[in-house]
């Protein structure tokens, strides 16, 4: 922006009124297209900071009266560095800066890396039933607060803040076993190359099953809630529609894709974890509108919840055993145990590597420090996040640090949807648009 304090005010003749003249990019090409096509055009910005805009996303809308004639969205203020950041820690220490990236599915991202760490190791077949189980069962978990922050923070965008209310209360009890098994809330780091940290804790099949009916309880009154409220429906019906064409050619995936009537889902068409061993169902809609894509959130907590009861039952039937392979050389850290500070190693091990086996301590010194070598090549590995085809794309030159870590985040796909959505529409409906996305900066910057 710059200032000439003695020009001419754009409204008014007096010298003394500063003139303020705006250059970048994309302003001036739009005013310079403007001035070719001699049409006078009204371009805003909405965001980065604008409370609708689901926090630093750029919205560039240009508009006759309150209709957008065309969107254009501004990524990057959220970028993190954290793929590059990754080339410098050891493979296992990587867990710990993508879970950070979309911050409300640290468990997915979290999982998708550490099966392609797995891949490259070749211990993919190696992995305890039990760890596989408790990844099914952090990652459905995960589903479920990440739709629930979708639906919720989407509804308080509208205005509705009982819906958002009533959604942070369902996800806080997904919360609470997230954190009783893991010592975190979010940004867990839970899940590692070889398994997971920790089984379950005492107490965990008992509080599982008293978790489910809390969250169904408060997803039923959320149904109850959105499902027939006239004012809802009459903000998302036939609102920021997408067919299945221009979904296919724009590569979205997720609930936005099930909403056209496709019924893609990465659990089933290309199975991880033992997914194929489990009962459930990939709701899907051929609405292609705002309302659709609610609605499927909605279901598929519902089925995440079948998922989860699943899961706690394969758990109480196996008991307690290992949850980390059996090879040394990978399972880091060594069984943990949250005690009076929350987490740390288990005393059993302390007193192993400090007061029994030098051995022990140079082994577990030189793990921790320097981590384990991955042998040369490369891999993808693609899971079904919350919001679609999250996916890695890992390169190893044989060290122990990645080469390259790529994420294909679901979130920086689908948000190439909002121009269609919102182009022809009101300026109010941009909102519903990108809501009804649910894309995380953190995940579409990295």
């Amino acid at each position: 922006m710059t200032h000439a304090p003695h020009a001419t005010g754009a409204f008014t003749d007096d010298p003394t009124v500063p003139e303020y003249t705006v250059y970048g990019a994309d302003w001036s090409e739009t005013v310079e297209e403007a001035m070719r096509l001699g049409q006078q055009r009204i371009v805003m910005n909405m965001g980065p900071q604008h409370p609708s805009t689901h926090g630093v996303l750029r919205v560039m809308l240009e508009i006759e009266g309150e209709t957008v004639t065309e969107a254009r969205a501004g990524i990057g203020y959220l970028h993190t560095g954290i793929e590059k950041n990754m080339e410098y820690r050891t493979w296992t220490q990587g867990v710990t800066f993508c879970t950070r990236m979309d911050y409300v599915a640290s468990m997915a991202q979290e999982l998708v890396y550490c099966l392609g760490i797995e891949k490259l190791l070749g211990i993919t077949d190696d992995i305890p039933e039990r760890a596989s189980i408790l990844r099914v069962l952090m990652s459905e978990l995960t589903r479920i607060g990440s739709h629930l922050v979708a639906v919720g923070t989407g509804g308080n965008e509208l205005g509705a803040t009982t819906i958002m209310t009533t959604a942070f209360i369902g996800r806080e009890e997904t919360f609470k076993i997230i954190e009783m098994i893991s010592g975190l809330r979010t940004n867990n780091a839970y899940i590692r190359p070889g398994g997971v940290a920790q089984g379950l804790p005492e107490g965990g099949i008992a509080a599982l099953r008293k978790m489910i009916p809390a969250v169904k309880q408060r997803l039923d009154e959320m149904a109850a809630l959105q499902m027939e409220n006239p004012i809802l429906k009459g903000r998302l019906k036939n609102v920021a529609t997408m067919n299945l064409s221009a979904a296919t050619a724009l590569g979205i995936t997720g609930p936005i894709l099930r909403s056209t009537g496709l019924p893609y889902d990465v659990r089933k068409a290309e199975p991880y974890c033992g997914y194929e061993t489990y009962d459930f169902q990939v709701p899907t809609s051929t609405d292609c509108d705002a309302w659709s894509r609610m609605v499927l959130r909605m279901e598929e907590c519902y089925e995440s919840l079948k998922i989860v009861e699943q899961c706690v039952d394969r758990l109480e039937k196996l008991g307690d055993g290992p949850v980390m392979v059996a090879d040394k050389k990978i399972a880091w850290p060594a069984q943990l145990s949250i005690g009076t500070d929350g987490q740390g190693n288990s005393p059993e091990h302390i007193r192993h590597i400090m007061g029994e086996s030098m051995e022990a301590l140079i082994h577990h010194f030189k793990l921790v420090t320097e981590g384990f070598d991955v042998p040369a090549g490369q891999v993808y590995q693609a899971i079904e996040g919350p919001k679609g085809l999250l996916g890695v794309h890992l390169v190893s030159d044989g060290g122990t640090k990645p080469w390259r870590a790529h994420f294909r985040d679901p979130g920086f796909n689908n948000l190439q949807a909002l121009s269609i959505m919102a182009e022809g529409g009101q300026i109010a409906d941009v909102v519903v648009a990108i809501a009804s996305i649910d894309m995380v900066l953190g995940g579409v910057d990295r």
